[in-house]
């Protein structure tokens, strides 16, 4: 086991001034180095793989704020500055418009700091306004200071096209993570050669799709459990803008009595996609024989993996829109059966079909068991479903005090745990997908504030949105949400990704004394990232257990390496580890607040 300790607040005086001189002097070096060859300080590509040493939060706690949270936005001063582009601003003609694009968080370059992918549309006649140069995805390289460098060009990755969602994985296990995104129209896979460079490779890997679905999330998950990591895509419909109805030319074209823009009921569904990885960087289409096919006419977002009944395979959630989820069950021999309705999470406590955008998956009543979260359209509640452990779930929204807000139309959702006492809150984003709501007077509003849940420790959340920031509270049309503790220091960040708009970077500032564990795993027989393992952490008093995972929210990615509040436990007595593979060790304990790296083979064998 490979430990990356942060800095404590009691180190002596001594050791805290060694700490802090190194890094000044290694920060002038590299600036120095850097400015003589005209580029902006970043950091070296293959340093601390599981957190670097932070010199300090670049966005501190104040003591001003009581907790546990009080969100600031620091996208514009942290350099997140790269314009949204959907279609229209003003008048979504076609659904196209709508649906927004996610957020992917990974570490491309191997310097122990997450970096940030926004993926972004584009223009309907795919020309920009004049003077201004076509949108593409970006990607912001961390520059440690809570600042970010936009290095989209430098890396390869200045594509134009209608991009929906996106997923992180090491496919071709070569120690970098790859990105694949979704969209209207080709699907594209970016390979990570390792030299801070990406290269386009959809095409011959076999997962560019045909360019008829209109993809939107996915997920990369080893479903087979050879080592490599397949790849799931969800899709929404075959759209034809050249077929499709304009607002109020349907009957699915308006909503409560407004022509608004058409769709998803009135439009051809199309098929999800099940991506074998063949181990020659090539994958093979098994949608159909693979069962994946088998649950046609769903309109799907997100897409989250779980192992929901804890046998050690990869089970997928798919949350969908105006039809009922899907939950695709593993098999074991390479196929899978939809059980969502069985299992009880197809609908909602009614027995009724809901409009589902994303979906998180945690163990938010700490019995072990993952438990499933799902944002829905205006008018309605959004959904928890509680793993009782014998294959089924129960909806308990109302009683979990999650049945409100019902004005917002949720998007991206992340179980997170704000103050690190141990117990996953929620964060929901939020924003409408007609304009016309604005001035219909409609109930609603275009652009919403967040929401924010805080978990009671007794089963229930209670509803902090009004006195949790500026950053919860400001309206936005949101759509991506993606989480990762940026700066190494055992805080949660999120980033959201607004429609038609610029981004958003949340920062908690609200202090506390909990205590915290970062956990990055390394498989050998398993798939290099170890997506899919489930990981407990032990202390005296109590136990925590999350799975690592690609994909979730609302067509986004989250940092692959784990967080868990601790709450007042200083330290954890052992760390178990179920791996992809099968495989299961225990890791001897260690101290509170930092990072460490699990590898697979290192740790005692359990049975």
């Amino acid at each position: 086991m490979d430990f990356s300790p942060l800095p404590k607040p009691h180190l002596p005086a001594a050791r805290i001034f060694s700490i802090t001189l190194a890094a000044l002097l290694l920060s002038a070096w590299t600036s120095l180095a850097r400015c003589q060859a005209g580029e902006k300080p970043r950091a070296k590509s293959g340093s601390n793989p599981a957190g670097a040493q932070p010199s300090g939060h670049p966005y501190p706690a104040s003591p001003a704020h009581s907790g546990p949270a009080w969100f600031i936005d620091v996208a514009d001063r942290s350099g997140l500055q790269a314009l949204n582009v959907n279609g229209s601003l003003t008048k979504k003609r076609y659904i196209l418009e709508a649906t927004g694009s996610g957020v992917a968080i990974l570490d491309y370059d191997k310097d122990g700091w997450p970096d940030i992918f926004i993926v972004n549309g584009t223009y309907l006649d795919k020309h920009a306004p004049a003077g201004t140069a076509p949108p593409t995805s970006h990607l912001y390289h961390n520059n440690h200071d809570g600042t970010f460098t936009d290095v989209t060009t430098r890396a390869g990755l200045a594509d134009t096209g209608w991009g929906q969602g996106a997923c992180v994985g090491d496919y071709d296990n070569d120690g970098y993570d790859d990105i694949y995104v979704t969209g209207y129209g080709k699907n594209r896979l970016y390979h990570n050669q390792g030299n801070g460079t990406f290269r386009q490779v959809a095409e011959n890997a076999g997962v560019a799709g045909s360019g008829k679905e209109w993809g939107t999330g996915c997920a990369f998950v080893d479903y087979d459990r050879d080592g490599k990591l397949d790849l799931m895509v969800s899709n929404y419909v075959h759209l034809d803008l050249a077929t499709t109805p304009a607002p109020g030319q349907a009957v699915d074209c308006t909503w409560k009595g407004v022509a608004v823009m058409c769709g998803p009921r009135g439009l051809p569904s199309a098929p999800n996609i099940l991506y074998h990885n063949l181990g020659n960087g090539k994958f093979e289409d098994v949608s159909k024989s693979s069962g994946i096919q088998n649950t046609p006419g769903h309109y799907c977002f997100s897409v989250s993996t779980l192992d929901y009944d804890d046998d050690g395979w990869p089970d997928i959630f798919v949350a969908c829109d105006s039809t009922p989820s899907i939950l695709y069950h593993n098999n074991h021999n390479g196929t899978f059966t939809d059980k969502a309705a069985d299992a009880g999470v197809a609908f909602n406590e009614d027995g009724r079909e809901q409009a589902g955008m994303g979906s998180t998956i945690g163990d938010y009543d700490g019995d072990g068991r993952p438990d499933i979260f799902k944002t829905n359209f205006s008018d309605d509640t959004s959904t928890l479903y509680h793993n009782e452990g014998d294959g089924t779930f129960t909806d308990v929204t109302a009683p979990a005090g999650i049945g409100i807000n019902t004005q917002y139309l949720g998007w991206g959702t992340m179980f997170l745990d704000v103050d690190n006492d141990g117990w996953p809150d929620l964060l929901l984003v939020n924003g409408h997908v007609y304009p016309e709501v604005d001035s219909g007077n409609l109930g609603s509003a275009y652009r919403e504030p967040r929401v924010l849940y805080h978990n009671l420790a007794n089963g229930k959340f209670q509803d902090l949105s009004k006195t949790s920031g500026p950053a919860i509270t400001v309206p936005e049309s949101s759509r991506g949400l993606a989480i990762a503790d940026l700066w190494n220091d055992g805080r949660l960040e999120a980033v959201v990704n607004n429609i038609s708009a610029r981004p958003m970077l949340l920062v908690n500032v609200a202090p506390n004394q909990n205590h915290w564990l970062g956990v990055q795993l390394r498989g050998t027989q398993s798939n290099r990232d170890g997506i899919g393992a489930k990981v407990t952490v032990i202390a005296e008093s109590r136990r925590w257990t999350a799975e690592v995972r690609s994909g979730s929210s609302y067509d986004s990615s989250n940092d692959l390496r784990l967080h868990f509040g601790l709450g007042q436990e200083s330290k954890v007595n052992s760390i178990q580890v179920r791996w992809p593979s099968g495989r299961k060790e225990s890791f001897a304990g260690t101290t509170a607040d930092h990072f460490v790296t699990l590898r697979e083979g290192s740790g005692h064998a359990e049975q």
